[in-house]
């Protein structure tokens, strides 16, 4: 049984107080593969105080010094890829090749795209009048990370923060604890100095308040639910902190009759059904045009059937189990909840699929019939459940599209590129993308409305971590 502690100040050590064991399950057999030594409040203040004294020989650091250090970070992550890998498959169920391509490949993809960025910014501005422009790290950072895309997360904070010379405190999900602890270790044999990085397993409500209420914390990056999102915000208030969230959503994907619907649904039921539907920019609600609704509605229950669920372990494009009891209990209430409302169940269902009696698994569910007012619609499920919807005209598409607290991403359907930049530019999201293209490393990632806010990825998730100093007068003469 793998125990995993904290690592403060340049060492793996046990709690101050004993504060309780969390058991690490493996979603996939629900059997324990490791236990946290949970952490408290007196650990998030060891390694706070870690970081508040690394911070200002850190930040002295020239830039390609740090950068020197995320260099070696990211050869020993290219060098024990295959245990990051795995470690991600165990603790949360993302099937093998999900985990291999796109689950690990995330963290190193997040740290390269920082070393091209932090070479390419602008350090220093000489304005017109004389005064010099410098960024200068912000300081100490409190950084929270989920358990749905853990080492995206980890890698899309941390990386930026050090390479701005700011120092850190994360604490990673506890439900999704063996990547971060394989990063600590990662860092630790790239040999960044004691205190510049710091971890600390722990509670939402004991270490991540701890963390947002210190006053020698300088930001709290949070990625997560929306309600989490709003207390980590109200905690850090009182030491006005900066604070950058990434929270729900609950996307729409809105298919014209224009478009090459056997191509445009069968994307969405894939987008929308990978990682086992825990992304939080999942194409959740799919709004077809009322001309195409029904062949669009039979398009998406064959390729919902045609999605296997499996051992994550095995290669293959399946589904795994989604990452928890609590998890798979929520889905289920959800599923219910929209057979209650009277959305017309097209594919699946409550319960496990068939064959599969130990596990988290779900089975792929589609919702017909939706309108925009059922909680199918309006809640953010996490899990393999599509809604479909109904629009008659490009305004009705639109207006429904905005319908919602949330504003993360949003997807357009059209062979009409003219048409599908104008409906775009109407979207309230962060992120539109256009008849199936993707997001790369360098785009800000991040949302409007109870999204959140603040970007991640690139330059834009670099200059999150780094403040103005104007010297007026540098340059008089």
């Amino acid at each position: 049984m793998k125990t995993l502690q904290h690592y403060i100040d340049g060492a793996f050590v046990e709690p101050a107080h004993d504060a309780g064991r969390f058991a690490v399950i493996n979603p996939a057999t629900e059997q324990q593969v490791a236990q946290i030594l949970m952490g408290s409040a007196s650990d998030a203040e060891r390694a706070v105080a870690a970081a508040h004294r690394a911070f200002p020989s850190w930040a002295a650091e020239p830039l390609e010094r740090r950068l020197a250090h995320l260099e070696r970070l990211l050869a020993v992550y290219e060098r024990r890829y295959t245990e990051m890998a795995e470690a991600i498959t165990t603790e949360m169920g993302a099937p093998r090749d999900l985990s291999a391509h796109a689950q690990a490949a995330s963290g190193t993809g997040h740290i390269q795209e920082t070393l091209t960025a932090a070479r390419a910014l602008d350090w220093q501005v000489r304005l017109r009048g004389g005064a010099l422009v410098v960024r200068e790290p912000v300081g100490v950072c409190g950084l929270i990370t989920p358990w749905n895309w853990p080492m995206n997360q980890v890698c899309a904070k941390v990386a930026p923060a050090l390479a701005a010379g700011c120092t850190v405190v994360l604490k990673p999900s506890e439900q999704a604890p063996l990547s971060a602890q394989l990063f600590a270790e990662f860092l630790h044999e790239a040999g960044f100095p004691a205190g510049v990085f710091n971890m600390v397993h722990g509670t939402g409500p004991s270490v991540g308040h701890a963390l947002a209420v210190h006053p020698d914390v300088d930001m709290m990056s949070f990625t997560g639910s929306t309600r989490a999102g709003i207390s980590v915000a109200k905690a850090a208030a009182d030491t006005v902190k900066r604070v950058a969230q990434e929270l729900g959503g609950k996307s729409p994907n809105i298919v014209f009759a224009d478009a090459d619907l056997e191509v445009a649904v069968r994307t969405g039921v894939a987008h929308c059904f990978s990682n086992t539907g825990q992304s939080c920019n999942a194409p959740t609600r799919m709004l077809v045009e009322d001309s195409v609704y029904e062949r669009a509605v039979q398009i998406a229950v064959a390729a919902g059937a045609a999605i296997a669920v499996g051992d994550p372990t095995k290669p293959g494009k399946h589904l795994g189990p989604v990452a928890s009891r609590m998890q798979f209990d929520k889905i289920q209430r959800c599923i219910e909840q929209g057979i209650a409302e009277g959305a017309r169940l097209a594919l699946g269902g409550p319960g496990r699929p068939e064959g599969f009696e130990v596990g988290y698994y779900v089975r792929p569910t589609i919702f017909a019939d939706v309108n925009n007012t059922m909680s199918v619609a309006r809640e953010e499920i996490f899990g393999p459940v599509l809604s479909m919807l109904r629009f008659g005209t490009l305004e009705e598409a639109v207006r429904i599209a905005n319908d919602t607290p949330y504003g993360l991403a949003a997807y357009v359907q059209t062979r009409d590129l003219d048409k599908a930049r104008r409906v775009a530019q109407q979207l309230r999201a962060g992120s539109v993308y256009l008849n199936g293209s993707p997001q790369d490393y360098d785009a800000p990632f991040g949302g409007f409305k109870q999204s959140g806010n603040g970007r991640e990825g690139g330059t834009y998730g670099l200059v999150e971590f780094l403040e103005y100093q104007v010297i007026n007068g540098y340059y008089a003469d």
